[in-house]
């Protein structure tokens, strides 16, 4: 059995409908499954897999996926059925229904790679709070600045037109 590299999973791991999914195909592959095999597992299953889990792609999402991954994994040019994408809940499931060395081994990796996703988001998500606090506080004091300088205009003795001007003198 080959040691799982996080970057193969993350390579594996697609945003459709705003979820963060892996697709049957991937999962076996990782299994060292058929595909059909997996997916019959599932179905024999699938109490355990509620739509939060698990969703079958519609042929507009399979046809765009397609069209990201370039060229079909299984090497016809086409599948049968369209894929099932498997959420985090979903791969977790998963590891249920999958009881081998492998697919214990390749859920802990998959989880890890989730984990760690989830932690970049919440890692972003708190720059771009700062950075959002930054520019308020920025644009508060730059406020502050111009309207006391445009004070300072107000207030600042009129210039003595006769004083001598600084600089360089140019030919107009």
């Amino acid at each position: 059995m080959s040691e799982i590299k996080p970057h193969q999973i993350e390579k594996m791991i697609y945003v459709i409908r705003g979820q963060k999914v892996m697709l049957d195909s991937d999962l076996a592959e990782l299994y060292g499954v058929e595909t059909k095999v997996l997916n019959q597992s599932v179905r024999r299953n699938l109490d355990r897999f509620p739509q939060d889990f698990m969703f079958q792609l519609t042929p507009e999402e399979y046809h765009f996926l397609k069209s990201q991954i370039v060229t079909s994994k299984n090497g016809t040019g086409g599948k049968q059925k369209l894929p099932l994408v498997f959420k985090e809940n979903g791969l977790a499931m998963l590891s249920g229904i999958l009881n081998s060395d492998r697919a214990i081994s390749v859920n802990i990796a998959i989880m890890r790679i989730f984990t760690r996703l989830r932690s970049f988001l919440l890692l972003e998500q708190d720059l771009r709070n700062e950075i959002k606090d930054l520019k308020k506080g920025t644009s508060q004091m730059f406020k502050i600045v111009f309207e006391r300088l445009d004070n300072l205009e107000d207030t600042a003795p009129s210039l003595n037109p006769n004083r001598k001007k600084i600089g360089v003198k140019t030919k107009d």
